[in-house]
């Protein structure tokens, strides 16, 4: 990748993760020059550590139309960069254990009934049909044929090549300390390695967002969630649906293997963040309280040390730690190879190949934002994707590429404002 910036462009594309990727090669489709700055590698973070599901089921409404625009541009991505991502439309399967999860299945059809989704609710008897290895009777399942899988550590860096290709500046190891302006509007960003004068600038940040954001004088609700997953050997005679339980998921990779993880049982940090932020949050701590797994540790006194302002001819937070790279819960993986053994006894004969984890970007309402900043004029948000991000990845990009240029955007972008956020909040205080 590119060792030295540019002095000018007209587009900054901050983190190199599966938004900005794919917002920067976006812009390099409009003709816009474009400069990406990832501060450490190129889907170093969740971007790589995910699930890598690419789903328009069971998804919030409003993030339906952006899903299915992603899943377009996935079904045409590996001929796009010219690159094997692992894009496979597998179909996924979410099983219900009771009558009362196929109702809730069975209610979100209804809203997305409009869109025409191919999802349908499955029996009893169509489950033990398509999941033949399955020991357990459940009451049916939601599937989606349509619906697939990609791989998150080929996905990303194929998609920033192609922009390189394209024409993009793509630096690595670049890390932006913060913007200059003019005129109250943004004018360009100073890098650790010198500045870029810039008409527009676009934080795909993930996990660092907040950070960057209260840096520069917004006040972005975000909080960090810590998810573990596994990866098995190849294995052979088994699924080849993405499937989802109440307490396992698993999924095959390209190499034969598969991807696991124990389905909502993220752990949750105890931060500083967690107290400033308390009312933004409390409406979904109350609704999912029994399934968060609050914990006390490192992280609060880690986070405390980490300074929220900086001057931007110093080095910045983000030169300091250039990948997030946070230690699985092994108990937490154990819990859920253990529930998928019991559901799927051939399972049992599996070999971890590795363990991982990775800080999930969360928002009060687990919608992401992707927004101007109204009192930021030329500065563009892209974050807060609380843990699905990476299937909506592709539409994302592109759809805040077409409001930084000022383009018709992709979908409608209104569900995605940063200002739905701010009257939560002042409607909590």
């Amino acid at each position: 990748m590119n060792a030295a910036p540019p002095k000018q462009t007209d587009v900054v594309v901050i983190g190199g993760g599966i938004v900005g990727v794919s917002a920067a090669l976006s812009l390099r489709a409009k003709g816009v020059s474009v400069v990406l700055c990832e501060k450490g590698r190129i889907g170093g973070e969740q971007s790589s550590r995910n699930w890598g599901w690419c789903r328009t089921m069971g998804r919030d409404p409003t993030e339906i139309p952006l899903a299915i625009e992603s899943l377009r541009l996935w079904g045409e991505m590996n001929q796009a960069t010219g690159a094997e991502t692992g894009f496979r439309r597998s179909g996924i399967i979410y099983l219900c254990e009771t009558e009362k999860d196929l109702a809730q299945h069975e209610a979100w059809l209804s809203h997305a009934q409009p869109f025409q989704l191919s999802a349908r609710l499955l029996t009893s008897k169509d489950v033990d049909d398509i999941l033949p290895g399955t020991n357990r009777r459940w009451a049916g399942a939601l599937i989606t044929p349509t619906d697939g899988r990609a791989e998150p550590q080929l996905a990303a860096p194929a998609i920033a090549e192609a922009a390189r290709r394209a024409g993009a500046t793509i630096l690595t190891s670049c890390a932006v300390r913060g913007l200059e302006t003019s005129g109250g509007a943004v004018s360009a960003v100073v890098t650790e390695k010198g500045p870029i004068v810039c008409k527009a600038v676009v934080l795909a940040g993930g996990a660092w967002s907040r950070l960057f954001c209260g840096s520069v004088g917004v006040n972005f609700p975000q909080l960090k969630v810590l998810g573990s997953v596994m990866r098995t050997e190849p294995l052979e005679g088994l699924p080849e649906y993405a499937v989802g339980a109440s307490n396992f998921a698993f999924r095959k990779r390209l190499d034969g293997g598969y991807t696991i993880a124990q389905r909502g049982a993220n752990v949750t940090p105890i931060t500083p963040d967690s107290f400033r932020l308390f009312f933004d949050f409390l409406p979904s701590l109350a609704k999912q309280w029994r399934e968060l797994r609050l914990r006390v540790g490192r992280s609060f006194i880690e986070d405390w040390r980490v300074p929220r302002h900086w001057r931007l001819d110093e080095p910045s937070p983000f030169e300091a730690v250039r990948v997030l790279d946070p230690a699985p819960v092994a108990s937490i993986l154990e819990e859920g190879q253990a529930n998928l053994v019991r559901s799927f006894p051939a399972f049992k004969e599996m070999k971890i190949a590795a363990r991982w984890a990775g800080l999930i970007d969360v928002t009060p309402d687990a919608v992401p934002v992707i927004s101007p900043i109204a009192s930021l004029p030329g500065f563009f948000l892209a974050s807060g994707f609380s843990g699905h991000g990476f299937g909506i990845g592709p539409a994302s990009g592109r759809l805040v590429a077409d409001l930084a240029t000022g383009d018709r955007p992709i979908v409608d972008p209104a569900p995605f404002r940063f200002e739905r956020l701010q009257k939560v909040r002042r409607a909590n205080r």
